[in-house]
């Protein structure tokens, strides 16, 4: 949610990062003639509250006709009271609606455009090499034994998978190695609902543009995370943080519905309704969110070197953040088979904006309460098999296992089994 006396100071901050996005910034003026206009009402609200108190004094030392005159006024002005507080209110309302329509500002320096107008930052690593024709993943997990898409179906539709044999191992061997990394670099682990309220999911701006891509239970009114940003944002809703900087990590199932992406990526476990994913989260000082950010990244960075992918640094285009992000960096893997990078983490700086919706605070140097900043960043998750598979495969099928996944998975390589 934006901050209105930082609107106010700087209308055209706001303008201008609506234009980067390709939202409407017509919406500064309404926000601002809304604010302006709720202002005047509680400002005569409680100039006619004040009104009444005072009245009240004199209708008390009153007596006679002059009594009963001074009640009829305190009647009629008890009314104007009730309408001056109902009014401000339904501007209130109104104007907390339009702001949580609204994305976060951008960080200036993010890039203005759309999902193709990325940034390369940097390039890292030198995709394979074959002297053979590559399998893609898919091929590759089916024949180690590791993938079974087809009974993903029976069970449970398109879009959904087992993981078998040394695919689940090589599952977990990854994200045990991803907390492993986390908690070493001091994050607290966590194991979260992937249940949350609406107030939750809402909080985190996961109920707006990409409300579609969410699994709502009615009858509960529970929403299935997407990813454990949500349960990790709201830990400390409506609470005060005594200390700065928390840093989390959590480990748990994802679920997202994939609206709006038929056709897309229908071939093996790119993009499914459920994974798993390690997920960092940290909440610190607002002065300190840049700094953090890069943080985030470069631990990002350093998971990728451990199972020796190749990979590119992007920064993402304003058009193509979510609501709640002002700047997102995303680390793409090669895939070979596709010859191109796909996303494999994302790490968002969403300063204050979920704070403000989540009302955490912490106590800023004058001791006046202030929203915090949270960030999020993936550090492992299931479609970085497909990455490893394709990277590490050989020509006779099996795959060479990355030695840091080595101490986790038992296995030096993956081997083909025998049907």
């Amino acid at each position: 949610m934006i901050d209105l006396r930082a609107l106010r100071e700087d209308p055209e901050r706001l303008r201008a990062s609506q234009r980067a996005r390709g939202e409407d910034d017509g919406v500064v003026d309404r926000l601002l003639d809304l604010d302006e206009r709720r202002r005047s009402a509680l400002t005569s609200f409680e100039r006619l509250r004040s009104e009444q108190k005072s009245f009240g004094k004199s209708v008390s030392k009153a007596q006679g006709d002059e009594r009963q005159a001074l009640l009829a006024r305190a009647k009629e002005l008890a009314q104007q009271v009730k309408d001056a507080e109902a009014g401000a209110d339904r501007l209130g309302e109104e104007l907390d609606a339009l702001l949580r329509g609204v994305p976060n500002l951008i960080e200036e320096d993010a890039p203005p455009g759309g999902e193709q107008d990325f940034v390369v930052l940097e390039t890292v690593g030198e995709p394979p090499a074959f002297d053979f024709e590559p399998k893609d993943h898919l091929e590759l997990g089916e024949g180690l034994g590791a993938i079974d898409m087809e009974r993903g179906a029976k069970v449970a539709g398109a879009r959904f998978y087992y993981l078998t044999g040394v695919g689940a191992r090589l599952q977990y061997a990854l994200l045990n190695l991803a907390m492993e990394q986390a908690v070493a670099s001091g994050f607290v682990p966590m194991y979260p609902p992937v249940l949350v309220k609406p107030e939750a999911m809402e909080g985190t701006g996961f109920l707006g543009a990409h409300a579609a891509e969410v699994y709502q239970l009615r009858q509960e009114d529970l929403y299935l995370v997407g990813t454990s940003e949500v349960p990790l944002a709201a830990y400390h809703m409506n609470e005060i943080i005594d200390e700065l900087p928390r840093r989390y990590v959590a480990w748990s199932s994802c679920f997202r519905r994939e609206a709006g992406s038929y056709g897309k990526d229908t071939r093996g476990i790119i993009r499914v309704h459920q994974f798993d994913k390690v997920e960092m989260f940290s909440y610190c000082d607002p002065g300190d969110a840049h700094a953090e950010h890069l943080r985030l990244l470069e631990w990002e960075k350093e998971m990728l070197a451990k199972v020796e992918l190749p990979y590119r640094v992007i920064d993402v285009a304003a058009g193509d953040l979510g609501a709640s992000a002002a700047r997102k960096y995303d680390c793409e893997a090669w895939v070979p088979t596709q010859g191109t990078y796909r996303e494999v983490t994302s790490t968002s700086n969403c300063t204050g904006f979920q704070a403000r919706r989540l009302a955490v605070r912490h106590r800023d140097a004058d001791g006046k309460n202030q929203p915090v900043a949270t960030l999020n960043g993936t550090l492992a998750t299931t479609r970085w098999i497909v990455a490893i598979l394709e990277n590490h495969q050989q020509a006779d099928g099996s795959v060479r296992v990355p030695e840091a996944l080595r101490k986790f998975l038992g296995l030096e390589v993956l081997e083909p089994v025998k049907r």
